[in-house]
């Protein structure tokens, strides 16, 4: 690490509150090496270690990992279960060093896709660390943007069906109340590893106005130096929030 980064980001002054990842690139790692996919995203679990620990260092309020989103479900049945495995090998190894931490943990998403050890892991993690003032970790599991806002559609529309919600009082509060994120601000900033340059269904109403930082960096190599690096970049931007400024 070098601190270096960490004290420009310091003298900067204000860092995004909510850092949103989108950690790409593990089967690529993998494959390049000859290995199995699985094995790159066994080592990617390192990753986060270092992209959790960077976040609280940098002062970041609130960070979202995408572990497991819908479109995952069409892998290979090899595949999805590693996957399912690694969020069950990580909720578990994972919960008392991010409790001694201060990190609480959330998982958002559709859970009742999950197996039940991987769920009873998950639920236990979120128990443990409940309390945790250092650092918000929302885990992204069987997750999709636009799953997010059919699920809060959907939820709207019973409210209006049973009476408890007008259709002219529906606003953007309300959208925003019934989705994964309720209560939770927008991301300032999302990272994408591995060069791609999509969004991939990820919070697509939350994103309106969150900047980008697309680095070239495989996930499984990817440090906190990497998120500081992003942070930086961040910190150099003027966030417009759709308004043109004057010249």
């Amino acid at each position: 690490m070098s601190p270096d980064r960490l004290d420009r980001i310091r003298q900067n002054g204000a860092v995004p509150t909510h850092v949103a990842v989108i950690m790409d690139g593990s089967g690529r790692w993998a494959r390049v090496r000859g290995l199995p996919p699985h094995l790159g995203y066994r080592e990617g679990m390192k990753s986060v270690r270092e992209v959790v620990e960077g976040a609280a260092e940098a002062g970041i309020g609130i960070l979202s990992l995408f572990a497991l989103s819908t479109e995952d479900w069409r892998q290979p049945g090899e595949d999805g279960s590693a996957l399912m495995g690694l969020l069950e090998l990580y909720a578990r190894t994972e919960c008392e060093e991010l409790r001694r931490q201060g990190v609480e943990v959330h998982v958002l998403g559709d859970v009742d896709r999950v197996d039940d050890s991987t769920r009873s892991a998950i639920d236990k993690i979120s128990k443990a660390t409940r309390g945790g003032r250092a650092l918000r970790l929302n885990l992204m599991i069987s997750y999709g943007g636009r799953e997010d806002i059919l699920r809060a559609t959907r939820l709207i529309v019973d409210r209006v069906h049973t009476g408890g919600l007008a259709p002219e009082e529906i606003d953007q509060g309300v959208i925003e109340a019934a989705l994964f994120t309720d209560g939770l601000p927008s991301p300032d900033l999302l990272i994408r590893t591995s060069g791609e340059r999509r969004t991939s269904n990820v919070m697509l109403w939350q994103l309106a106005y969150t900047e980008l930082h697309l680095s070239s960096v495989l996930w499984p190599d990817f440090g906190r130096d990497d998120l500081f690096d992003a942070v930086l970049d961040f910190q150099g931007r003027e966030r417009r929030f759709g308004r043109v400024m004057a010249t």
